[in-house]
C-alpha cells in the first residue's frame, strides 16, 4: 500500500502553482511566448545567485499583478544534458515530507530539498516511471496579488500526464498530492483518459503513454482566446505543430505544439 503524506493537507497542497521553461536561448523564446500568448516579461536576479548570473524571466499576463509561469537558462550542471522543457511546480504543505513520501511510494529524487531566498523551498521529483514534477512550499506572502480567472488567456489552463501505467501513476500521485478521480473517458485501444481533480475541480488528465511517446512525462496547457488564431501566431512565430487542432470532449479546442528551441508545450482554446 502506498504511504501518504500527512492526513490534514491544507487546501493549496496539491494543486499546481507555477511552470518553468528551462532552454537555450531566453530571448528568442521569451519573444516568442510574447507573440504567442500576449505575456509580458520581468526580468529579476535569481535569488541567492552571483551579481553577473543570468537573470530570472517572470511572464505575467497584461493587467494582471504577479507571474503566471518563469523562465531560465540552463545552469552550468545540467547545460547540454537536458533539452528545454517546461516543467510543473506543485504546492506542498512540507517540501522535505514529500520528497519522504515520494521515495517511500517508489519514486525518485532528482534534486534534493532546498531554499529559494525570498521564494520558498523546492525540490525535483519524479513518480515510479519517471515522469519528473517540482514540488515546493511557497513562503507566505503578506498581500498576494488575486489569481486570474482559471480559464484566462495566458494562465495555465490544463496539467497532462503521459504516464507509465495510467492506474499506477494516479494511486501515486492521489498518494502524495490528495488528487481525486473527477471521471473516466474511455479512448477504446487507447485505454482510459483519467481526468483528477484538487479540491473539486479538475484541473488535469491523464493516460497510459502511447508507443509514440517514448518516456512518461507531464504536458502542459496554457489557455488561449481562439485555436485557429495562436495556431497562426505560433508558427509565424517559429514554432512548429505537432498535433491538432482537435476538438475535445466539452467543446474546447487544442493545438500540440514545439517551441523554436524545442520545448514541448500545449494551447486549449474554447473555440476553433
Amino acid at each position: 500500500m502506498l504511504q501518504t503524506v500527512s492526513q490534514a493537507r491544507s487546501q493549496t497542497h496539491g494543486k499546481f502553482i507555477w511552470c518553468e521553461l528551462m532552454t537555450s536561448d531566453t530571448a528568442a523564446a521569451g519573444a516568442f511566448y510574447r507573440t504567442v500568448l500576449g505575456w509580458e516579461i520581468t526580468e529579476m536576479p535569481m535569488p541567492g545567485a552571483a551579481a553577473d548570473a543570468p537573470p530570472y524571466s517572470v511572464f505575467g499576463v497584461p493587467g494582471e499583478a504577479g507571474g503566471v509561469a518563469g523562465m531560465m537558462t540552463f545552469p552550468p550542471d545540467l547545460e547540454g544534458k537536458l533539452p528545454p522543457n517546461w516543467t510543473g511546480y506543485v504546492a506542498v504543505d512540507d517540501v522535505d515530507e514529500t520528497v519522504r513520501a515520494v521515495g517511500a511510494a517508489g519514486g525518485r529524487v532528482q534534486r534534493p530539498a532546498q531554499d529559494i531566498p525570498e521564494v520558498g523551498r523546492f525540490a525535483v521529483i519524479a513518480d515510479p516511471h519517471g515522469a519528473v514534477l517540482c514540488v515546493m512550499t511557497p513562503i507566505p506572502r503578506e498581500n498576494p496579488p488575486a489569481e486570474p480567472a482559471p480559464d484566462a488567456p495566458g494562465t495555465l489552463g490544463w496539467s497532462e500526464l503521459y504516464a507509465g501505467e495510467v492506474h499506477e501513476a494516479f494511486d501515486f500521485y492521489a498518494s502524495i498530492f490528495g488528487w481525486t478521480l473527477d471521471h473516466d473517458m474511455d479512448m477504446g485501444d487507447m485505454g482510459i483518459y483519467r481526468i483528477f481533480a484538487h479540491q473539486s475541480r479538475a484541473t488535469g488528465g491523464m493516460m497510459t503513454r502511447p508507443p509514440e511517446v517514448p518516456m512518461a512525462c507531464w504536458s502542459y496547457y496554457f489557455n488561449t482566446d481562439a485555436i485557429d488564431a495562436a495556431i497562426a501566431r505560433l508558427t509565424t512565430a517559429g514554432g512548429s505543430v505537432v498535433h491538432g487542432p482537435m476538438e475535445v470532449p466539452g467543446g474546447s479546442w487544442i493545438v500540440q505544439a514545439t517551441d523554436p528551441q524545442g520545448a514541448h508545450f500545449a494551447l486549449v482554446a474554447p473555440k476553433r
